[in-house]
Formats: C-alpha cells, structure tokens, sequence
C-alpha cells in the first residue's frame, strides 16, 4: 500500500472525526431569518357560520383610532360603512360625530381656490360620505416622520397578508427580545413573525394603552384580538352578508337536488323492467 494512498484516507478518516464533533458540538437553538407560523387565537368569524363580534369591532376601531390612525391611513373604508348592516354597529349620530373629528381636503371656494392665503389646502370636517383621511399630507411626509418607512394602509391589510388575521395577531403580539446571536440594528425591532424577523414599526400595543369605552381589560391579548378583528371587517365588510347568501344557495341546491329525486321516482316507479314479461321472464324479442 503506497504511503500517498495511506495519508489521503488518514486525511478523510480525520475530516469525518472533525466534522462529527462539530454536529455534536452544535446543540444549540438556530438562528434563521424565516418567520414562524402565525398563531390563531380563535376567531368568531371563523367557519362557514362565523359573525363578527359586535363589541370586538368596536373596541377594535377604538384602538385603530387612537393607536394606528396616527400612522397608517384606512383610505378604503367609508364612514358610513361603520353603521351598516354587518359591521360596528355604531348609530348614524355615532357615526356622524365620528367622521366630524377628522378633516378632509374641501371643494374649491366661491373663486375656485383649494388653497388659503398661505398655501394650505381648503379643509372642512368630514361628513359619513367621506373616506377615513391618510395622516400624513403625502408620501415624503411619511417618509420622513416613519425614518424612511411608509407605513402601509390598513384597508385590507387582513387579506393582503398571508395568514390574515392570525399573522396580524401575531404581528402585534409578537415582540420580544432577540435571540442570543442575533443582532438588531438601530432602528428596527426583533419579531418573530415578520419576514426577516427585523421590523421597523415599534411596539405599537402596551397593556393599558387605551382605555376601553365598555370598561372591558385591555390588556395587550384583547387589543391586538379587537384591532384584528375590525382590521378583518375593514377588509371584508360583506362578509356575514356573502356567508347567508352561501348558506341560502346551499339550501336551495340540497331542496332542489331532493325535488329532482322524488320527481324521477315518481315519474320512473315501476317502470324499471319495462323489458320483463307479464310472469317476470325477460323478453328476447
């Protein structure tokens, strides 16, 4: 045996040893960049028979309005649409005071001007017409108040997303230290349910952020349950109203399907063996 042939299986025998020791070695948690699995903490609205929880989607609008609305706007969703069949509930004098404590961009002026004396828009209270306002005049504005970040519009943020209500969930509750090894720059906050796991918006929920109009706990569990549950409803309001049409479809196919059976029994009862002679022997003729 050549001395050369010798020391190259030497060389791979001590490469297997090392390598072997290096697996044993790491027994510790990996580090990875792929976010983990939203959670579901139960939703009402879940299944062919869900409804939205009345007081969730008010509490959940309550926390939109003074958490998020300060820097995600909700451009898609009417005033009005908060006192429709399927959605808050809130009464039209509800509603009207609701959509009077924001401002919008006015109609041009008597002499067709948008802008005042000193160069800003004509603006008036909105009325239930109007659509919630963005809050910030535009993107650079954004920019420039979120260091460099346009926070995204929660419209249909619950559908947009995979995972929808469970990642929103998730998202919101999802905060926590970083994992010895990694490390978060300046600027951004670890999440394990964000992709990449870094994130740039800044705990928005705390345990007592808001206080509760109905006098129910906010803890930081229920408001990020009651954001994501109006942010669902923002994102489909019709869906109560698409379910019992479903519902009413299916019941009409399964009357109907049954209408069709008992027809073709009675139409084809007893004439099954049209092709069999009077004492039962089959005709070959």
């Amino acid at each position: 045996m050549s001395k050369s042939f010798t020391r190259s299986v030497a060389a791979g025998v001590a490469a297997l040893l090392i390598g072997g020791a290096a697996l044993a070695a790491d027994t510790g948690p990996r580090v990875t960049d792929e976010p983990e699995h939203p959670r579901s903490p139960g939703w009402s609205f879940d299944g062919p028979f869900g409804t939205y929880d009345r007081a969730a989607l008010q509490r959940g609008f309550q926390v939109y309005k003074e958490v998020c609305a300060a820097c995600h706007s909700l451009d898609l969703v009417a005033f009005r649409s908060l006192g429709e069949a399927g959605g808050p509930g809130f009464t039209e004098p509800e509603v009207r005071a609701i959509a009077a404590a924001y401002m919008v961009r006015a109609e041009p002026n008597e002499r067709g001007e948008t802008t005042d004396a000193n160069g800003a828009p004509l603006m008036r209270a909105a009325t239930p017409a109007d659509r919630f306002p963005s809050p910030f005049a535009n993107e650079q504005a954004a920019r420039t108040a979120n260091n460099g970040a346009v926070p995204p519009d929660l419209s249909v943020i619950a559908k947009a997303r995979e995972g929808h209500s469970d990642y929103l969930y998730s998202l919101l509750t999802g905060y926590t230290q970083p994992p010895a090894g990694v490390t978060v720059p300046a600027g951004r906050y670890y999440n394990a349910y964000f992709p990449g796991r870094q994130i740039s918006m800044p705990p928005p929920l705390s345990a007592n952020r808001v206080t509760y109009a109905d006098g129910t706990n906010a803890s930081l569990d229920q408001q990020a349950r009651d954001v994501t549950t109006f942010l669902t409803w923002a994102a489909e309001p019709k869906m109560e109203e698409r379910k019992a049409t479903g519902l009413g479809v299916m019941v009409f196919l399964l009357a109907f399907a049954t209408l069709l059976f008992l027809s073709y029994r009675k139409v084809w009862h007893g004439h099954h063996d049209v092709g069999a002679t009077g004492d039962g022997a089959v005709d070959r003729h």
